[in-house]
């Protein structure tokens, strides 16, 4: 959609969560100085479109922001009137864990206050007004676009093995299928099996474990071997709504809440490259935790809308 594109606030990069940083103070020194009830209100209203591990993320963050952060910064605002909601057009959030995970994390949500839109696509955004699908108007000068991505097309391959989000259908050697040596991987490769009907989930360790196989694939086309057939390693799944508040499901194992947290926690602290840098994150993360404060808020530069 041109009008989400334009209006709404993406965040896939670190410069994009900094201008989300920026829009979101920004937004509340507005708010303190307008007087118009309706433009106040707006000011203090998020919208996170997407209920994946991102929208999860960002709402839970918002949330611990209006019932922790926001209230000592903003005395002259009734943050209790902030509103945040999370739009998604599936029938659960957390569509790619279990059940259960999606119905724990609508109740972690709930606890922040957040509300929660199911079954739910954006009709029309104008930087001010959205417009949902069911016809709800929601009035907001933040709209956080988290819904996912879609895989870079090139120009020239047959359009009919264009699947859904712009994947290529592939074989199961990444090899799209109608072509004997072009293939694709990661976001852009959609591996239809029964037993993945939708092709692999759009993630990181899919893309990692395809690039490695495709590399070794490669070795073998070059000296006239056989290839070998893509066969994905599911590790499992995590992700977090905030404090205390994760989920895991791991392939025999699923569980929430304060223990998914801390492992949730302990994995990202050791993938982080060298004990100076493992070091400085878990002091900060350990200051904010019994501070429930989120570090310096300064507004870098203002940020455009």
């Amino acid at each position: 959609m041109a009008d989400m594109e334009k209006y709404a606030m993406p965040m896939k990069t670190i410069p994009q969560a900094m201008e989300l940083r920026n829009l979101i103070l920004q937004n509340f020194e507005k708010a303190l100085l307008t007087k118009e009830i309706e433009d106040q209100q707006g000011l203090m209203d998020f919208v996170v479109v997407g209920g994946g591990p991102t929208g999860i993320e960002t709402a839970g963050a918002l949330g611990e922001l209006k019932k922790h952060v926001l209230p000592r910064d903003y005395p002259e605002l009734h943050i209790d009137k902030m509103q945040i909601h999370i739009i998604e057009k599936r029938d659960r959030l957390m569509n790619t864990m279990s059940q259960a995970a999606s119905e724990k994390t609508a109740e972690f949500l709930k606890r922040f206050d957040v509300n929660i839109w199911l079954n739910t696509s954006i009709s029309s955004y104008d930087g001010k007004t959205l417009i949902l699908s069911n016809g709800k108007k929601i009035i907001s000068y933040a709209v956080i676009w988290t819904a996912g991505v879609k895989g870079a097309l090139i120009p020239g391959i047959k359009e009919d093995v264009i699947l859904h989000e712009s994947r290529y259908r592939v074989d199961g050697f990444n090899r799209i299928e109608g072509y004997e040596n072009i293939f694709a991987i990661g976001d852009a490769a959609a591996m239809i099996t029964k037993e993945r009907p939708n092709g692999h989930p759009m993630l990181a360790p899919v893309a990692v474990q395809q690039g490695e196989h495709m590399a070794r694939n490669l070795v073998n086309l070059i000296h006239q071997r056989k290839l070998i057939p893509f066969a994905y390693c599911d590790l499992g799944m995590m992700s977090t709504v905030g404090r205390n508040r994760a989920l895991v499901d791991l392939k025999f194992l699923k569980f929430q809440g304060i223990l998914a947290w801390f492992i949730w926690m302990f994995l990202h602290l050791m993938l982080l490259v060298g004990f100076r840098n493992r070091l400085v994150v878990f002091v900060n993360w350990a200051w904010n935790y019994f501070s429930y404060d989120r570090g310096i808020r300064l507004i870098l530069r203002f940020f455009p809308k």
